[in-house]
């Protein structure tokens, strides 16, 4: 457990690649227009925090507990959430872009994706069972053996997502994005 604790803080306008982030445990606090951009968050515990407007790219993420975590307006390129401590992970996406983020293995069922840029994310093996994604690209996404039950896909787009490698049952897609689900058969549809 770590030492310090950080409860109801804004902290706005920080270069983390230049200035230390203390270690510790951040309890409602809030993010704004911070640079983390591959900076070691590494076993420090985000508690019902909030990002706004900041560079997380290429963070290091070993042990780090997002708990009730929401990332708005932030560019998260490369980021392995796989790497995060998985006791009650939890986070949410708002207009953020998540090009080549993992989430390999995660359990993260109902997380919500708004707006978001997710080019190349891997959700191989994850749990994403009521998750939306709502006016998303999935460009080149990985959706490999992914638990996609009751997940909401009709408002995003270019998505390729194998029905005989993934389980989708009950979930919601767009008439328009239907061709995503039979990528597979090089078909035409008109």
């Amino acid at each position: 457990m770590n030492d310090t604790l950080f409860t109801d803080q804004t902290f706005s306008n920080i270069d983390f690649t230049k200035e230390i982030i203390n270690k510790g445990d951040y309890e409602n606090c809030k993010f704004i227009n911070c640079n983390f951009s591959n900076v070691s968050l590494s076993n420090i515990n985000f508690i019902e925090c909030a990002f706004d407007n900041c560079n997380l790219s290429t963070a290091k993420l070993k042990h780090t507990s997002l708990k009730t975590v929401g990332f708005k307006n932030c560019k998260l390129l490369g980021l392995n959430f796989s790497d995060c401590n998985p006791f009650l992970l939890g986070f949410t996406f708002d207009s953020c872009i998540l090009h080549l983020a993992s989430f390999y293995k995660l359990k993260i069922k109902g997380t919500k994706f708004t707006n978001c840029n997710l080019r190349e994310a891997d959700f191989t093996d994850a749990e994403l069972s009521l998750g939306t994604f709502m006016n998303c690209d999935l460009s080149m996404a990985i959706f490999e053996n992914t638990l996609l039950e009751k997940a909401d896909f009709r408002n995003s787009f270019n998505y390729s997502i194998d029905p005989e490698l993934n389980k989708i049952k009950k979930a919601k897609f767009s008439k328009e994005g239907i061709a995503g689900l039979l990528d597979k058969y090089g078909i035409e549809i008109e």
